[in-house]
C-alpha cells in the first residue's frame, strides 16, 4: 500500500549557543537507509510512519550547515534581518559548476527558497515574514487530535468552516451569546472541541494563508487552484473560497486545508465526518465583542484605511480584550520556529512549490529584481498553472502521493581571529580536504591565487551526502517530482554553502594562515597578509552567502528581550492598527510586554 523507498531526506534541526546568548537553528538534510521514503499519506488508509524527532545518527562529522553561525558570529559579530535578491532556475552543465569559485549563483535560482520553503514548513515566524507563500503539501491530522471552534451559540457548523489548533485562538471569536438586558452583564459564550476520530487528510497552503490582505499574494496559490486567476475584487470572498476549496478538493478526499494567521487553523469539509465533538462547554465571557468568525465575515481591511473598533480583533481598549489577542499572539509563538506547529505531519513527497521553475518558468520574468517580500504566484501563466495543477493530481490521486557546539569567544586580538576562523574552515572541511588539494609551491611559477587547485574539495563537500542518490539508478526511478525538487534544492543550496566556505578556506591558505599548508615566500607574495583585509572578505562572503540562504532562524529581535517581553513580529491583521499602518510590508522584529500594560501591535 505504501511506496516504500530506501532513502529519507530529513530536516534535521541543529542549535548553536554561542557566548551563552545567540541560539540558531539550521537544517541539515541526510540519507537514512532505513526509514521509508515519502510515503503518501493521501493515499494511506492508516498514518503514514512519521520520521522520528531524535536525531539520527549522521553520515560524517564534517562540514555541517550550523557551522556557517559560527562564522558568522566570528567574522562579524552580530545577527540582523537579511533580505535576498530574486531567484529562480538552474543548476548549470555539471562540469561547469565545479570550475570557478569566484563564480556567484544564477540569479533566478529558487533552490535556496525551496530549501528554506522546506525547513519553514508550519512554523509562525517564517510565514509571518515572509506572508506570500508558494507551497502545497498534503498532511494528514492524527487521531486524537484536538480541535477548536468558538461561536455565540452551541450548534455545530453544518457548512464548511474554520478550527483552530489552539484553544487561544479559538475563544476570542466566541464573544458572549448575549447580554442582560436589565444591566448589560455578560451572560456567556461557546467553545467548541473535536477530536479526529480518524486520519484526516489536509492540504496545507504555507505563507500566512489565512490572511486577508488588499493588494497582497497570501491567498495567491488558493485561488490560481480553484478559479484559475487572481481576481482583486475576491480578496475578502473567504465563505465562496472555503466552499470551492471543499469542492476542487473532493477529488483528492481531502477533509480540509490547513493554513496560518495569527496561528494555524484547519478548515473542515464537514464537521459530520472524521471528527467528533469531546465537549460544547458554555464559559464565561471576557468581552462583549462578538466577533465574526475567521475572515468567513471579514472586514473590509486595507493598509490605507482603518478597521472599525466593532469588527478587528484587539481594537477594543478593555484589558480583557488585550488580554485575549495578547494569549492569542502568545499562543502561536510557540510555533515560532523549529519544529513549529506538529499537530499535523506533512508528507514531503507530495511537496509542490510555484518556485519550482520547471513547473512554472512564468514566474522568473515576474520575479526578476524583485525581493522576496514581493514575490507572488499571481501572474502565471494559463500552460503553466494546467502543469502544476497535472503534476498534483499525478502525486496526489496515485499510489504514493543538528548537533550543538560548545560554547566559543573571540579573540580580542584580530591576529588571533584570524587562526580561529581559519582553524574553524579547516574543521568544516576535513572530510572533503583531499591529500593531492594543495597550492602551487613552485617558486617560478607561483601560487595558484585562483584556487583551481581546490576545486576537488568544493565538488566533494557538495556531492558527498547525494551522491549515491544521483548514483543509482533503481533510486533515481522511483522518485516522485516532488522528491527529485527537493534534491534539486539540497544539492543547490549545498552547492553554493560549500563555494562560499571552501572559497574563504582557500583565502586563508594563500594569506599563509592554514598550519597543515606551508607557502613559500614566492608563491604568496601577491597575497594580502593583513589581518583586517581576510577579515574584512570572509565578512562580505558571510553576509552575502547569509543574504542568500535568508533563513527565518537568524531574525531575532537586538537586544534580546527582557523577561517580561517577548520578540514579535506585526501580524495580521494586528499591523492595521496605530499610527504606521504600513509597517506589515517589511516586518521587523521588536519586544512588545508579555502581561498587563500590553504593548501597542
Amino acid at each position: 500500500m505504501l511506496a516504500r523507498r530506501q532513502v529519507k531526506y530529513i530536516f534535521q534541526k541543529m542549535s548553536l549557543e554561542v557566548d551563552g546568548q545567540i541560539s540558531i537553528q539550521l537544517p541539515f538534510l541526510i540519507s537514512d537507509p532505513n526509514h521509508l521514503f515519502g510515503s503518501s499519506l493521501l493515499s494511506a488508509s492508516a498514518p503514514s510512519p512519521q520520521p522520528t524527532t531524535s536525531a539520527p545518527e549522521m553520515l560524517d562529522p564534517g562540514l555541517s550547515l550550523l557551522s556557517l553561525a559560527v562564522l558568522q558570529h566570528l567574522v562579524y559579530g552580530i545577527q540582523v534581518p537579511f533580505h535576498i535578491p530574486a531567484t529562480g532556475i538552474s543548476m548549470g552543465s555539471a562540469a561547469a559548476r565545479w570550475k570557478d569559485l569566484a563564480a556567484r549563483p544564477d540569479a533566478n535560482t529558487t533552490s535556496q527558497l525551496i530549501f528554506d520553503a522546506v525547513n519553514s514548513l508550519q512554523q509562525h515566524w517564517p510565514h509571518t515574514r515572509y506572508r506570500n507563500g508558494h507551497s502545497i503539501v498534503p498532511g494528514i491530522v492524527p487521531v486524537g487530535t484536538l480541535l477548536y471552534h468558538g461561536r455565540g451559540d452551541h450548534e455545530l457548523p453544518n457548512t464548511p468552516d474554520w478550527t483552530s489548533t489552539d484553544p487561544e485562538h479559538a475563544f476570542p471569536f466566541a464573544g458572549d451569546s448575549a447580554t442582560d438586558g436589565n444591566n448589560n452583564t455578560l451572560t456567556g459564550c461557546w467553545l467548541l472541541t473535536l477530536v479526529a476520530t480518524r486520519p484526516l487528510k489536509v492540504l496545507y497552503f504555507d505563507g500566512s494563508s489565512a490572511a486577508t490582505i488588499l493588494g497582497g499574494g497570501t491567498v495567491d496559490t488558493q485561488d490560481l487552484l480553484i478559479w484559475g486567476k487572481v481576481d482583486p475584487a475576491r480578496w475578502l470572498d473567504e465563505r465562496a473560497r472555503l466552499d470551492d476549496l471543499c469542492a476542487w478538493g473532493k477529488e483528492f478526499r481531502l477533509d480540509g486545508f490547513l493554513r496560518m494567521e495569527m496561528d494555524f487553523e484547519i478548515m473542515l469539509y464537514d464537521f459530520s465526518r472524521g471528527v467528533e465533538v469531546v465537549s460544547i462547554d458554555y464559559l464565561a465571557a471576557l468581552h462583549t465583542l462578538h466577533l465574526s468568525p475567521p475572515r468567513l465575515q471579514p472586514t473590509a481591511l486595507s493598509s490605507h484605511s482603518s478597521p472599525s473598533a466593532d469588527n478587528l480583533p484587539g481594537s477594543n481598549n478593555s484589558a480583557a480584550v488585550a488580554m485575549l489577542m495578547f494569549e492569542l499572539i502568545h499562543a502561536a509563538s510557540w510555533h515560532n520556529l523549529y519544529p513549529g506547529d506538529t499537530r499535523v505531519k506533512l508528507d514531503l513527497g507530495g511537496f509542490v512549490s510555484f518556485y519550482d521553475t520547471s513547473l512554472a518558468p512564468s514566474l522568473v520574468p515576474i520575479r526578476q529584481g524583485k525581493e522576496r517580500w514581493d514575490h507572488r504566484a499571481a501572474g502565471i501563466s494559463a500552460p503553466d498553472l494546467e502543469t502544476i495543477r497535472t503534476c498534483i493530481r499525478e502525486l496526489w490521486t496515485g499510489t504514493r502521493a543538528a548537533l550543538r557546539l560548545l560554547n566559543t569567544t573571540i579573540p580580542a586580538n584580530v591576529d588571533e581571529r584570524t587562526s580561529v576562523i581559519q582553524a574553524q574552515l579547516r574543521i568544516m572541511l576535513t572530510p572533503y580536504i583531499l591529500y593531492t588539494a594543495r597550492p602551487i609551491l613552485d617558486a617560478a611559477s607561483g601560487a595558484d591565487l585562483g584556487g583551481a587547485w581546490a576545486l576537488p574539495v568544493w565538488k566533494s563537500c557538495g556531492t558527498k551526502h547525494t551522491a549515491y542518490i544521483h548514483a543509482s539508478r533503481a533510486l533515481q526511478a522511483r522518485m516522485t517530482p516532488s522528491e527529485r525538487l527537493l534534491l534539486r534544492a539540497l544539492d543547490d543550496t549545498n552547492h553554493e554553502i560549500c563555494r562560499v566556505v571552501v572559497k574563504m578556506w582557500v583565502a586563508g591558505v594563500h594569506a599563509g594562515l592554514d598550519p597543515f599548508i606551508a607557502l613559500n615566500a614566492a608563491s604568496s607574495e601577491h597575497v594580502s597578509r593583513d589581518p583586517l583585509v581576510i577579515v574584512q572578505g570572509w565578512r562580505a562572503d558571510t553576509t552575502a552567502l547569509m543574504s542568500w540562504l535568508d533563513w527565518a532562524v537568524w531574525v531575532k529581535c537586538h537586544p534580546a528581550c527582557g523577561v517580561e517581553e517577548m520578540c514579535y513580529l506585526p501580524t495580521w491583521p494586528f499591523f492595521y492598527i496605530g499610527p504606521d499602518a504600513n509597517r506589515w510590508e517589511r516586518p521587523q522584529p521588536r519586544c512588545i510586554r508579555r502581561f498587563d500594560p500590553y504593548s501597542q501591535l
